[in-house]
C-alpha cells in the first residue's frame, strides 16, 4: 500500500539546499523562539528590559567622557563646520556596533547552544540564527527609541548641524546589511565551530579588536588618508558612517565603498547560508 508523506526528511540533500520555503513555513517557530529568547534574557533581572537601555547608555557616557572629552578626538566624517553632539555621534555608533556584536556573537554559537533540542525535534535549522538576530533586533528598537529621544531634544534646541533629510529613510536599509552581514559570517563561524571550538573562544576577543577598527570612538578624519582605501573596505565602516548620515543629515558617503560593502555582505551571507545547509546534516556527529 503506498502512502504520501507531505514531508520528507533526510540526511542526503542537493550541494544547495538551503530550505528558504520550508524555513518560511514554520515562522510561527520564529515567533515563539523570539518570544523565549527575549523572555529568558531579561528573566529574574530587576531591571528587566531596561538593560536594552542602560547598556548603551553607559556606553555611550563613558565614550564621551573617555574619548571626547579626555582623549578629545575628532567626531567629523568630513571637513567643514559641522557640529554634532558627542554624545549622540557615540550613541549612533555604540547602537549599530552593539547590533552588529551581540547578533555575530549568538549566531556563532547556534549549533553548540541548540544541539539539545536540534538532537531530538526535527525544524529548519535556519530557524535559530534567524529568530537570534530578530530578538537583538528588538533590543536595537528600544535603544534607537532612546536615541530618538536625544535627537528630537537636539533638534530642538538647536546649535546643532542636524537636520532632516531623505537620508532617513536609508535607516532600514542599513539596518538589513548589518542583520545579514552578522547573520553570515555568525553562521560561517557556527558551522567550522562544530568541529574546531577554538574559533569559538576567538569571537568575544575578535568582536573587541574590529571594534576599534571601526569609526565608533572616533570620526573617518582622524584616519591618515593613505590608509583610507583599506580602512574603507571594512564592510562594517560604509554601515556605521551611512547610518550617521542619515540620522545627522550630513557626513561622509561614497557609492563605490558602500556597494563594495554590501557585496561582501551578500558574499558573506551566502557563503554561511551554504556552510550553514551542509554542517547541518551531521553536526550531531561532531558536535
Amino acid at each position: 500500500m503506498s502512502q504520501n508523506y507531505k514531508i520528507h526528511i533526510s540526511s542526503k540533500h542537493r550541494i544547495i539546499d538551503l530550505h528558504i520555503r520550508e524555513t518560511f513555513q514554520y515562522r510561527d517557530l520564529i515567533v515563539l523562539f523570539i518570544k523565549k529568547s527575549f523572555t529568558v534574557q531579561y528573566k529574574q533581572t530587576i531591571m528587566g528590559p531596561a538593560w536594552a537601555v542602560i547598556n548603551p547608555l553607559l556606553t555611550t557616557i563613558v565614550f564621551t567622557f573617555v574619548f571626547g572629552n579626555l582623549a578629545r578626538l575628532t567626531t567629523a566624517d568630513i571637513v567643514g563646520e559641522w557640529v554634532v553632539p558627542n554624545f549622540l555621534f557615540y550613541m549612533a555608533g555604540n547602537i549599530c556596533w552593539g547590533y552588529f556584536a551581540s547578533t555575530l556573537s549568538v549566531v556563532s554559537s547556534t549549533f553548540l547552544a541548540n544541539r539539545g533540542t536540534m538532537g531530538k525535534v526535527y525544524y529548519p535549522r535556519l530557524v535559530a540564527p534567524i529568530s537570534a538576530a530578530l530578538v537583538r533586533m528588538i533590543s536595537f528598537g528600544i535603544q534607537f527609541a532612546l536615541f530618538l529621544v536625544f535627537w528630537i531634544y537636539y533638534l530642538i534646541r538647536g546649535g546643532t548641524s542636524i537636520r532632516i533629510t531623505p537620508w532617513l529613510f536609508m535607516i532600514p536599509l542599513v539596518l538589513l546589511q548589518m542583520m545579514m552581514l552578522a547573520i553570515g559570517l555568525g553562521m560561517i563561524i557556527s558551522s567550522v565551530t562544530t568541529k574546531y571550538r577554538d574559533l569559538g573562544m576567538l569571537v568575544g576577543f575578535g568582536l573587541d579588536l574590529w571594534r576599534y577598527g571601526c569609526p565608533i570612538a572616533y570620526g573617518l578624519l582622524l584616519v591618515p588618508q593613505n590608509y583610507m582605501r583599506l580602512y574603507m573596505l571594512n564592510p562594517v565602516t560604509p554601515i556605521l558612517v551611512t547610518f550617521r548620515h542619515a540620522v545627522f543629515g550630513f557626513g561622509y558617503f561614497s557609492l563605490p565603498y558602500y556597494l563594495i560593502s554590501w557585496g561582501v555582505s551578500i558574499v558573506v551571507f551566502m557563503i554561511g547560508l551554504i556552510l550553514f545547509s551542509r554542517v547541518e546534516r551531521t553536526f550531531m556527529d561532531t558536535i
